[in-house]
């Protein structure tokens, strides 16, 4: 199936993922309103393309402080936003204890506002770092407050790219794991996928389409198993290697296959405004938050300034009616 979608054109795949997309959600294209904030910026994976993190002894570091992070939700319920989406690195220091006070603060000073948080790779790390098992660290961070995941830091889901890009980070196997006991533990996530890496050396685009199917494959077979993610979202490289149109077949196939995904984003970080309402067009039904907060993104030298009345705007101009979800 995949191989016969990729060798459509790119107007046929544009009306069947439209197509697809309408079936599903009618002229309802939703939205929410989250900050993403940044608990720490330490790591210790070393990703060769991540620009945001340092190690513990550099000038940079930092551990948000809970009376910062107390602000920085204040500052977001005062614009109507429901959701914080909260992540960082794998810092060598912040075992349990840390996510677990961090939670539980925020539940107590804000119930109403929706914790979605940490990376299979966060969870992993953490686990580790604790001395706990998957399934324990899971069940106390649920405890605690944790209500979903992002699917951060699954880049794709093949070895050979993964050992390249990020040697001392999650495995694909250990993301799929993490992901699936999240999953059978009440917890829901988002599943993501980062196409069109730079090999460093040539400059030539690292992952090819087999690659970006095998993604998409293991995707679909743990949502078989565990039906546990919400949302997909597609994202590319930054600074952006291949073309807005790759992005956009790239959609509209990843609408079209993974039918057991309900809801498609568009990614307005890595595409701006103007590229995301495109994107609905080629599938998309979600258009994520208005950038409130950003800082691994524009680490890399993007930036976009996109608001509520934005994102309200390019809903209506393609006909179709804005709905607010957490």
């Amino acid at each position: 199936m995949l191989k016969k979608l990729l060798n459509l054109p790119l107007n046929e795949l544009m009306k069947l993922a439209s197509k697809e997309r309408k079936k599903r959600f009618g002229n309802i294209i939703t939205y929410t309103i989250e900050r993403n904030i940044n608990y720490t910026n330490v790591c210790i994976a070393k990703c060769k393309f991540c620009y945001f993190c340092v190690d513990k002894e550099d000038k940079k570091a930092f551990i948000l402080d809970f009376s910062e992070l107390e602000k920085k939700i204040k500052e977001l319920i005062a614009i109507g936003g429901v959701k914080i989406l909260l992540q960082g690195g794998l810092h060598p220091d912040l075992d349990i204890k840390y996510f677990e006070e961090m939670f539980s603060f925020i539940r107590k000073k804000f119930p109403n506002i929706y914790i979605h948080a940490l990376s299979p790779a966060e969870i992993l790390h953490i686990s580790k770092v604790s001395k706990l098992s998957l399934k324990e660290t899971i069940l106390r961070l649920k405890k605690a407050g944790l209500q979903s995941v992002p699917g951060g830091g699954a880049e794709l889901l093949v070895d050979r790219i993964r050992n390249y890009l990020a040697p001392n980070k999650i495995s694909s196997k250990d993301w799929l794991l993490v992901m699936e006991t999240l999953h059978r533990l009440g917890i829901p996530s988002t599943a993501t996928m980062v196409i069109g890496f730079e090999n460093y050396e040539t400059k030539e685009i690292l992952d090819t389409w087999e690659d970006r199917f095998e993604h998409l494959k293991k995707i679909k077979k743990l949502q078989e198993k565990t039906g546990g993610f919400t949302r997909f979202i597609l994202w590319t490289y930054q600074p952006q290697k291949i073309t807005f149109a790759e992005y956009l077949k790239m959609l509209a196939i990843s609408r079209l296959y993974l039918d057991n995904i309900p809801s498609i984003q568009a990614s307005i970080v890595t595409q701006g405004v103007e590229g995301a309402q495109t994107a609905l067009l080629f599938g998309a039904n979600d258009m994520g938050s208005p950038i409130i907060e950003e800082n691994v993104v524009s680490s890399a030298g993007i930036k976009f300034k996109v608001s509520k009345e934005d994102i309200l705007e390019a809903i209506r101009e393609i006909g179709c009616i804005p709905q607010l979800r957490i």
